[in-house]
């Protein structure tokens, strides 16, 4: 029994030790109660909505402030033209079109009915469910409050409209999220542990002496996977459409370009981690448990971006990941021109450039 004690002493010294096992057994289960219990929630919060309200009558203007003083919902923008409703979509900063009539009060008071469009964005269904569902709410507040101060009763009819995915589909969501998940960790995880199974090896070391320069050796390790990667996001693309019905509505050679910088950005994390890692174990955990959960949580796979805290907002956006899901949802759900995913393809492009900068840097002080 003595023996036993001992062991077991033996052992616990070994973990409170290792501060990586620590942060795995002690660390990671209290930052996942707090992201699943607190933090991420698939709830609606400040939803920014655009209005177009031809009237401007005192009853459009109180259901606007009415949605405005909601914590749901912001009145970010008053649209003079209908057919900018595509346009403030693709740009994605906007949840929610609200449609007024050109003569909503003569209908309300006169006729007892009056419509107004919700149009929200298909590319998530979920999420636009539940905003139309919150939206329809407040409407019916407000034409409870309408018919109290009117001497007739008057009623308000919400008309859904969900744009780009009118059957509300759930495999518009999720496929250009499993694409930047797929992408990133094949690169990135396959990348590190081939140059880290190098290492283990002690072949990198005789790849370095040989004539070859130390540039050529990493891109000879990195092209196959570069290869892959084409063949699976050409794989993916194929099941989409001819499988799971979901169209490409864009440009397919601004997808696959944006594809590429991902894969390149993909393909230099990699190297990254190879470089300060030494065994194919550590390589894997890294790449793979320290990807894949920012991946899933952060990049709006699974919960909006929009509903997260600020922090997390915050967090989210240096997680390259985010940026290559929005740019490809645009294009590939919402037809979205170049102009619509600049500043998706300036982050990536940017955040490209600096891990291969970062990355040759300290390959280079390792040969050192």
């Amino acid at each position: 029994m003595k023996q036993f004690i001992t062991f077991v002493r033996k052992e616990f010294l070994h973990i409170f030790r290792d501060s990586r096992t620590m942060l795995i057994l002690l660390g990671m289960p209290m930052v996942q109660m707090l992201l699943f219990g607190f933090a991420i929630t698939t709830e609606v919060r400040n939803t920014k909505v655009a209005v177009f309200d031809p009237s401007q009558s005192m009853e459009t203007r109180a259901i606007k402030e009415r949605f405005d003083a909601s914590e749901y919902f912001t009145i970010a923008e008053e649209i003079r033209d209908v057919s900018r409703i595509n346009d403030v979509f693709k740009y994605g900063e906007i949840g929610l079109v609200m449609v007024f009539s050109d003569d909503f009060e003569n209908e309300l008071h006169q006729g007892g009915d009056a419509a107004v469009q919700l149009i929200t964005d298909g590319t998530e269904p979920n999420q636009a469910s539940m905003i139309t569902g919150y939206a329809s709410n407040i409407l019916a507040q407000s034409m409870q409050e309408l018919s109290e101060s009117s001497s007739a009763p008057c009623r308000i009819i919400p008309e859904i409209r969900m744009l780009y995915n009118p059957q509300a589909e759930s495999a518009y969501n999720f496929v250009p999220g499993v694409m930047g998940m797929i992408l990133m960790l094949i690169c990135a995880m396959m990348t590190s542990i081939a140059i880290v199974r190098e290492k283990e090896n002690g072949t990198m070391e005789i790849l370095l002496v040989s004539p070859m320069k130390p540039i050529y050796i990493i891109l000879s390790k990195v092209t196959p996977y570069f290869t892959l990667s084409m063949v699976n996001l050409i794989t993916i693309l194929l099941l989409s459409v001819y499988v799971l019905g979901v169209p490409i509505a864009g440009s397919l050679s601004l997808l696959f370009f944006v594809s590429v910088i991902f894969i390149f950005l993909a393909l230099s994390l990699g190297l990254l981690i190879s470089n300060v890692v030494n065994t194919q174990v550590a390589a894997m955990l890294v790449s793979g448990m320290g990807l894949m959960m920012p991946v899933m949580l952060l990049s709006g796979l699974i919960f909006p971006v929009e509903s997260m805290p600020l922090p997390l907002q915050c967090l989210s956006a240096i997680v390259p990941a985010r940026w290559y899901v929005d740019a490809i949802r645009k294009i590939m759900i919402q037809g979205a021109e170049i102009q619509f995913v600049l500043k998706e393809i300036g982050i990536l492009l940017f955040v490209t450039v600096a891990l291969v900068a970062l990355s040759l840097k300290t390959f280079k002080n390792r040969l050192n």
